[in-house]
Parts: structure tokens; sequence; C-alpha cells
């Protein structure tokens, strides 16, 4: 319990438990695919830092060899061993099964793609009003906090989407803000993918909680400016009646 092996162990798994538990407490939480990213990363630079020299490499890689070739191993040791080289390879199988076999079993339950805001965002209106400076302000703001997912054209093409799934909502496309009115833009930038209710499963979104780093005013004048870069219009309560 003690070694290069069981150093690079508690650092693998301190690095997982604060990007999985402690960093969404501080900010919103991380992608699984960003948190797979920063495990590797933090794997490779172990791998660098305990191969950098002969002594090192033997430290880090000699329990692994000994106990997969079974060198001097007593006690616990051996039948531990076997129970690795059986047991992995039985595990490995599974999953991999359980992911590619077909299954007749409908979903857990049916998810909602635009989910009903909570009562105190239905309804509400824009305070600011529609001026060309505002707009200018909140194409600004849109370039700072929201291009980088959701592209400098409104399109959802930044140069992050590709790593997220869902991808970035296509602000340019009729179905996506046309269909949707202002106070609901507001609600899902405020809260982010973190506020969807339980019916926005199993895709929830990676939107980041922005009411944390940004003002309702900020909020509302991104609006306009979505609105106007992609060149649509939000839906009214005169259209829904």
């Amino acid at each position: 319990m003690k070694g290069p092996l069981f150093n690079s162990a508690i650092i693998l798994t301190g690095m997982y438990l604060a990007l999985k538990f402690i960093l969404p407490l501080l900010t919103a939480p991380l992608p699984s695919m960003l948190i797979s990213l920063y495990m590797l990363l933090t794997l490779s630079a172990l791998m660098i830092f305990y191969t950098m020299s002969g002594t090192s490499l033997d430290e880090f890689m000699g329990p692994i060899a000994r106990f997969l070739s079974g060198e001097n191993q007593v006690g616990i040791a051996k039948p531990a061993r076997l129970l690795v080289l059986v047991v992995f390879p039985l595990l490995v199988g599974w999953q991999t099964y359980t992911k590619l076999a077909p299954s007749d079993q409908p979903p857990a339950e049916n998810r909602t793609i635009h989910p009903a805001p909570p009562g105190e965002f239905v309804g509400l209106a824009n305070p600011y009003p529609k001026t060309p400076e505002n707009i200018m302000m909140g194409k600004g703001l849109y370039a700072a906090y929201c291009s980088p997912c959701h592209g400098a054209n409104f399109d959802g093409k930044g140069p992050a989407a590709p790593g997220f799934n869902p991808p970035p909502a296509n602000f340019a496309d009729p179905g996506t803000i046309a269909q949707l009115q202002e106070s609901y833009l507001f609600w899902r930038i405020k809260k982010g993918g973190v506020g969807l209710p339980v019916e926005g499963m199993p895709w929830k979104s990676a939107m980041p909680r922005w009411e944390k780093e940004l003002p309702d005013e900020f909020i509302w004048k991104i609006i306009m400016g979505e609105y106007d870069g992609a060149h649509q219009s939000p839906r009214t309560w005169e259209e829904e009646e």
C-alpha cells in the first residue's frame, strides 16, 4: 500500500471526486466527456512523470508485472491474481453485451424536449426596451459568454460544440427559440442544465447556471441579441391564444 502505483491511484481518485462532486458545488456540473478528458490528462501526466527514468519506471511497473506474472506470490496474492484474470474479462464481456444487446423494454420515462418552466418564470416579459443599443450590448455579451458553444453565427457550431451531447441549440433553426417565449429562454439561461426538471432527462443540457455570473439585465439583453442575430422573433402570448 505504498509506492508510485498507490500514489497514482490516490491522485486519480482525488481528481475524479473533485471534478464529479466538489467542483459542481462551486460552479456548474462538468459534462462527463470533459471529466474523462481531465482524467486522461492526469493519467498521462502521471505516466510521463514515472517513466522519466529507468528507476522510477521499475518502481511503477514492478508491482503490476509481479502481480500478473505470479512472481513470488504467497498467501492471498495468488488467488487474488486468478480472480482478477478471470473476473475482469467476464465483467468487460458482460458490460459489452449489455450495451450492445437489443432490448424491447421501453425507456424508464419519456423525455420532454422543452419542459415547462417553474411558475415564477411563466409570463415574464423582457423589462428592457429593444433599442439598438441594448441589442448590440446583448450581442456583445453573447459573443463573450455564449458563442463558444452556440457559435458566432448562432447556429450551434461554436468551437466547443463537438464536446457536448446533446449539442448546443441552433438558434437559427426556426424550430428552436422561434417556438419559445422570452421568459422560457430567461429561465433556461438563468438556471442552466442543472435547473431542468426530471422530465428533461435522460439527456440533460450542459449549459452553465448563468445566474451565478450574470445579472438578470445581462441575461435579458443576451436574449435580445440571440433573437436579432438569429433573425427570429420570440413567441408571444397572442400567438399562444
